[in-house]
Order: C-alpha cells, then sequence, then structure tokens
C-alpha cells in the first residue's frame, strides 16, 4: 500500500522513494527510468504489460506535468488494461482504494514535476 506522498518522495509498504517508481502487485521497481522524462511511451511500460493487469493507474506529478498520449491508452486498452490517468496524489488514493477491492492493478508514479 502507498502510506504517503508528497512532491519528491512517496512511501510504499514502509518504503521510502525519492525516484518515479512503477508497482506491480506488490513488487514496486524503483528508479523507474522513461524515453522521455515528461511523456509516457509505451516502452516504458513493459513490465505493466508483460503482466496480469486490469487497470493501470498513472500518476503525471505534483502539478501534473506528464503527458499521456493518446496512442498509449489505446495500446493499454488493446492489451484490456483500463488506464486511470491522475496527478500522482490523486493516483495514489487511486491505486489504494482499487488494489483494496482486490482488483488486479498496478501503478505508474512520477513523483516529481
Amino acid at each position: 500500500m502507498i502510506e504517503s506522498y508528497r512532491f519528491g518522495k512517496i512511501v510504499i509498504n514502509g518504503k521510502s522513494y525519492s525516484s518515479d517508481v512503477i508497482i506491480i502487485g506488490d513488487h514496486v521497481k524503483a528508479d523507474w527510468w522513461r524515453r522521455e522524462g515528461h511523456r509516457l511511451h509505451i516502452e516504458d511500460l513493459e513490465e505493466v504489460t508483460s503482466r496480469d493487469v486490469e487497470v493501470l493507474v498513472v500518476g503525471t506529478g505534483y502539478f501534473g506535468l506528464m503527458k499521456v498520449p493518446e496512442d498509449v491508452k489505446r495500446f493499454l486498452a488493446e492489451k484490456g488494461i483500463e488506464v486511470i490517468v491522475q496527478k500522482t496524489a490523486d493516483a495514489c488514493k487511486t491505486f489504494n482504494k482499487l488494489k483494496d477491492s482486490g482488483k488486479k492493478v498496478a501503478a505508474a508514479l512520477h513523483l516529481t514535476c
């Protein structure tokens, strides 16, 4: 579970991270690096698309500056993955609610801008 988030820092299951993360089930991939800092690309989500995920929650940053292009949303939809795009603070809350409901949920979270 995501315990807290603030600009540049997130606490997941008692561990603090200061770089962008992907969460799939109980696994956290720290230091998630994207091809382009404030734009999400399909290849940035290989960990998600290779797993059994029903919903991907994308946190676009504290101010919401990371963009999720339509081609990425379409690609995920074709894979049967619902995509929810929100500023990271809201995305953290959404992830926790979906995880509590038993959904197979993943999160890709940009922690800064």
